[in-house]
């Protein structure tokens, strides 16, 4: 109950838009075992997923596919004046909690899990209040069985989370929201500045956009852990990657691991073929940037990071990171580990310029100028600074990024300047990006 109150406290129009989905997945969950051939369980699985697209794809993406589908016609001759689009109200959360939903029936169809008889129980899984607006997106696997269980509040979770909380809101309030104005002022205004200031305006949107995201990651799950539950990681310092792959296993996990699980892998993976496997890779990052908006910059951004991800693909080297850290046995990294984390960080940033224009050719416009007007940035560097605190503090605690473990013998020293910190800068708070998603 608490968690359709949290939703329905933006707009309550669109709790029946969550309760049918609930519905319809905890009814169809419940039948998918019962029925006695293959063929009967796969139809409703595909009602299920159908259902929950369509109304994805009409709230995020009916204008989009109008006026694409207009923009096509009029390239080719046929010029249409008036278009016919709808005032349509983006549903916060749509994006995630129908990715969760719909996993949930995923996993009974393909016997990975038990449905439940508790509708209360399912009711909560796909509202749960902390990350029910911009995730991380739970599997019913993980989150479920915590509902369904008596919890007890235990002193050193609750410490862990509001650990967790307080650097969830100081990366967001301080440094996201701090940042958030110069990334408007130099996006909106490029044409006015040199290439220096440009870059400074991407780098500036990486952070921003890495403290918006985690920072709501942490707050999500330094308050689920106050109230006994454990959700997955969603960020695991991913600006200290060695390259493409390592840095998708380490941003935005629960959706990259939700495209591999539930899209790449029932596509095929990489088991049949370089050139399918090609291609599977270019499906889910395309899928993936449309998952994030209904533009073609999105798209584009997606297409952007399939290339990054294909020369360690084919070398069969994108694996080559997936149980250490950067410097991890050391204070400082090797010389080789800080340049790769350089130039991953670089592409990383130049395909967020897609991510945060408003259309591809204002995107290669900014990126133009950016490269080939390059001037000294005497203008925006007091951002510098919110840019290289994060960098430093994320790397002291990378081993780490539940922060569960105490790094400082007075740790309560830190975290009461990260509060007083929080508190004076409060009243410039912007909504969260993925809001939007």
């Amino acid at each position: 109950m608490s968690s359709y109150v949290f939703y329905g406290w933006w707009d309550y129009r669109f709790l029946s838009l969550i309760f049918l989905s609930t519905i319809v997945d905890y009814i169809i969950g419940l039948n998918i075992p019962k029925q006695n051939s293959e063929k009967k369980q796969k139809l409703l699985l595909w009602s299920s997923v159908l259902f929950n697209l369509s109304v994805l794809g009409f709230f995020k993406y009916f204008n989009f596919f109008v006026e694409s589908w207009i923009d096509l016609l009029n390239s080719i001759g046929y010029e249409i004046k008036s278009v016919w689009t709808l005032n349509i109200i983006l549903p916060v959360g749509i994006s995630f909690y129908t990715f969760q939903t719909m996993s949930y029936t995923i996993d009974i169809y393909k016997k990975k899990l038990e449905p439940t008889k508790d509708f209360i129980s399912f009711a909560s899984f796909v509202s749960f209040f902390p990350q029910l607006v911009a995730g991380p997106i739970e599997r019913a696997s993980n989150l479920l069985p915590q509902i369904l269980r008596k919890r007890e509040f235990q002193y050193e979770q609750g410490v862990q989370g509001l650990r967790l909380i307080v650097w969830g809101m100081f990366k967001k309030v301080v440094i996201a929201d701090s940042l958030a104005p110069l990334v408007n002022d130099i996006f909106g205004n490029f044409q006015n500045f040199d290439g220096g200031t440009l870059w400074l305006g991407a780098i500036y949107f990486s952070f921003q956009i890495y403290c918006d995201f985690s920072g709501y990651s942490d707050i999500a799950i330094g308050t689920s852990k106050l109230f006994g539950f454990e959700l997955m990681s969603n960020f695991k310092f991913p600006y200290f990657s060695r390259n493409i792959g390592e840095f998708w296993r380490r941003w935005h996990i629960s959706l990259s691991t939700w495209f591999r699980d539930y899209l790449y892998i029932p596509l095929g993976g990489s088991k049949e073929g370089k050139w399918k496997s090609i291609r599977n890779v270019f499906i889910i990052f395309l899928v993936s940037g449309f998952w994030h908006g209904a533009n073609w910059t999105f798209i584009f951004w997606g297409g952007f990071h399939a290339i990054l991800f294909l020369p360690s693909f084919i070398s069969n080297t994108n694996r080559k990171y997936t149980s250490s850290i950067i410097a991890e046995n050391t204070l400082l990294p090797s010389i080789k580990e800080f340049l790769q984390v350089i130039i991953t960080l670089i592409l990383v940033t130049l395909g967020w310029v897609f991510f945060r224009s408003e259309s591809i050719e204002l995107s290669f416009e900014y990126l133009m100028k950016m490269i080939l007007e390059f001037g000294l940035p005497w203008k925006y560097r007091s951002g510098l600074m919110y840019v290289v605190c994060i960098f430093i503090m994320d790397y002291l605690v990378r081993r780490n990024e539940r922060l569960n473990i105490k790094y400082f013998k007075f740790d309560w020293v830190l975290f009461s300047i990260l509060i007083l910190l929080i508190l004076e800068k409060f009243g410039s708070y912007n909504e969260f990006i993925y809001f939007q998603f």
